[in-house]
């Protein structure tokens, strides 16, 4: 369409920008960074557009059939696909973007979240990690599937958005509540779930301390267990969950595992059977190289390879007096993969799903496992500094 040649300089040129908001926080080479991650997300988004058929061409086409009545009653009563479908009006219908245009504008949004997590990690990650010769970070943070599934249009893209939002705001949680409450009502509205699983983590980890006044401590905490209490409702609604009890979560993720599991989906597991430590890493690692069936299967479990070696070099160190001495924000980020690793290892048996459902855990992996390095490369420049006095 024409009005590609407007929207999508645009796309590049708020894309950018969006970097130099954050010059003060960043170096040259920092900014140079985000700025080739930027393009390497662009080019996921395009690969996303043309070679893959999902969800994303329907939050595009359906609300080019809406009318603002239809619209207003997505966006205030909607949940979910509803309200998806009537947050994708403005720019489908009313701004008449083409397909592509509209994968690269929601590319951008996954790139805003991407970095969120990114400045995080800077922030919070003081020492880097050599691995067979090649620096952890920032070369981790260009693994594809991070970027793939944060480039469609839809769900998994926004929220993508929400959560590096959410974690970033934290890090100043009164100077940015404006962040903290769009990242929360926005991702209350796509999938409440997941602002319970952020309350419950971030609200733990302020429990658990860290360096964290007291004061500000039991606000946020009482704050975050509050909401997580006052949407559990909305929570058991939208997931069709009759109570709040062991038996109900248990039955829901029983009769999710037993749909996502059909061989009719194409890249279907039956992992009903297996152990509760063999679905964890299910969840984590695979597709691995013997579940490949095209180049897209390839590329994921040549990353979740990379993913596994990282993660075995980190977890024989010493991860739990990692996580004891880790900021807050990163305990609330283990603690939100943990709780999602619970809820979403026990009840999808497609591994597509899975990737995409992972994606929204694998930056607080993935900053953890830097995490983990640092803290042991800590140690042993305290060890040093203590034998040479």
């Amino acid at each position: 369409m024409i009005l590609d040649l407007i929207y999508i300089p645009l796309i590049i040129v708020l894309g950018l920008g969006f970097i130099n908001l954050f010059s003060s926080q960043l170096t040259d080479r920092d900014q140079q960074v985000l700025r080739k991650l930027f393009f390497f997300h662009l080019l996921m988004g395009t690969y996303y557009c043309f070679f893959i058929q999902g969800d994303a061409i329907g939050y595009w086409r359906v609300p080019k059939a809406y009318t603002m009545e239809t619209f207003k009653d997505g966006l205030f009563n909607g949940e979910g696909t509803m309200f998806m479908y009537a947050f994708n009006y403005l720019f489908s219908n009313l701004l008449n973007m083409s397909y592509f245009s509209n994968t690269l504008l929601f590319s951008l949004f996954g790139f805003m979240g991407l970095t969120f997590f990114y400045i995080v990690a800077l922030q919070t990650v003081p020492y880097n990690k050599i691995i067979s010769g090649y620096v952890l970070f920032p070369l981790i943070f260009f693994l594809p599937n991070l970027h793939f599934w944060s480039s469609g249009v839809g769900k998994d893209t926004t929220l993508f958005l929400c959560i590096g939002m959410f974690t970033y705001g934290l890090m100043k949680p009164f100077q940015r509540i404006p962040l903290l409450v769009l990242a929360g009502l926005l991702s209350m509205a796509i999938r409440p779930h997941i602002t319970l699983f952020l309350m419950v983590g971030f609200g733990l980890a302020y429990v658990f301390g860290g360096k964290v006044s007291p004061a500000q401590r039991i606000i946020f905490s009482a704050a975050m267990i509050a909401v997580g209490l006052a949407i559990l409702p909305s929570v058991m609604e939208f997931a069709k969950i009759e109570e709040a009890s062991v038996e109900g979560f248990d039955k829901f993720a029983t009769g999710k595992a037993a749909v996502l599991s059909r061989s009719s989906a194409g890249s279907a597991i039956d992992i009903s059977s297996y152990p509760f430590p063999l679905k964890v890493l299910t969840f984590w690692f695979r597709p691995a190289l013997f579940d490949v069936r095209n180049i897209n299967g390839l590329i994921a479990a040549l990353e979740n390879l990379l993913l596994l070696i990282v993660f075995i070099k980190a977890m024989r160190t010493s991860p739990i007096r990692a996580f004891k001495a880790a900021p807050f924000v990163i305990k609330g980020l283990v603690i939100f993969l943990v709780v999602g690793t619970l809820a979403f290892s026990q009840s999808l048996g497609n591994m597509g799903i899975m990737i995409r459902m992972r994606n929204m855990f694998l930056p607080g992996m993935i900053i953890y496992l830097m995490w983990i390095f640092s803290y042991e490369q800590q140690l042993l420049r305290n060890r040093r500094t203590t034998l040479k006095k």
